[in-house]
């Protein structure tokens, strides 16, 4: 179960580019931001976890996704999206890093953690956020929430955040939950002018990846995500929601909303609520 109570983030005073930066004590301080949320509604699921960082994804100098962070598991409660169909390209050889999760004085635009590095030499970039090294021969794949197949360029690039990443089970990542995805993808395109979407991880009790007898990046028990398709008016026209045990199981299972918000419900000590505004309808 989640505890209530979280760590708010203070947003760096002065402007940086188009921005404040990419860490924000609420996504509606950003209009940038708020748009990926359905109606500008940001669901509660999840705003009650310790040491939450709300993060404004950017790259390039403009925002790209939201992701509410658990900077304690070091992995994503959700990232939140709209879906765009891909034009191809776009696959990072580079895992990026936020700057503001290890001083929010730093610049907001998420760097190489490589680079990141040589410009701040000696200072360690993990204490609130996973890093590449983390998954380095852990067994388990950098497996993306926003996924970089529902983006054209450069948001594709801008997936590659470690930030919006968690340990994945390989045989899931490869097949079951990137044919999801794949699905997904296919009926957006036709069906919906415009899709929301929200993905994200359940934390497991106590399983983590661990480096030097440290517990790095908890490896979530199930992967989720949930959507709303609105028409050219802006209508609501179709919604859905799926759930993946992150196992060798290699199972997606389709859920409604509100069984969706039900399950949620088991792993939260306060209301769900609604994931999209009226529950999409």
């Amino acid at each position: 179960m989640l505890s209530g109570g979280f760590l708010c983030v203070l947003v760096v005073g002065s402007v940086l580019g188009l921005t404040h930066g990419d860490v924000v004590s609420d996504f509606n301080d950003e209009p940038d931001c708020i748009k990926y949320f359905y109606k500008g509604i940001v669901p509660k699921w999840g705003s009650d976890t310790p040491g939450a960082a709300r993060l404004c994804q950017r790259f390039q100098n403009r925002f790209h996704f939201a992701t509410l962070y658990d900077t304690h598991h070091r992995i994503a409660v959700y990232s939140a999206y709209i879906f765009e169909p891909s034009n191809g390209g776009g696959r990072e050889t580079r895992w990026f890093v936020e700057p503001q999760l290890v001083n929010q004085n730093w610049a907001g635009e998420m760097r190489d953690g490589y680079w990141l590095g040589q410009d701040y030499p000696g200072i360690y970039q993990g204490d609130r956020q996973a890093l590449n090294e983390d998954y380095t021969k852990s067994g388990f794949d950098r497996g993306h929430l926003n996924p970089n197949g529902h983006h054209a360029v450069p948001s594709r690039n801008a997936t590659f955040t470690l930030t919006n990443v968690v340990p994945q089970n390989p045989k899931l990542n490869q097949n079951a939950w990137a044919n999801h995805e794949s699905n997904l993808a296919k009926m957006f395109s036709a069906q919906c002018d415009k899709a929301y979407v929200l993905v994200g991880a359940i934390p497991s009790v106590d399983n983590w990846i661990i480096k030097n007898n440290v517990q790095r990046v908890n490896i979530p028990e199930y992967m989720w995500n949930a959507y709303c398709c609105i028409d050219r008016n802006g209508a609501p026209i179709r919604s859905g929601a799926a759930i993946a045990l992150n196992t060798e199981q290699n199972l997606v299972v389709q859920y409604t909303l509100s069984q969706m918000v039900g399950f949620l419900q088991q792993y939260s000590n306060t209301p769900v609520g609604e994931l999209f505004q009226n529950q999409c309808q």
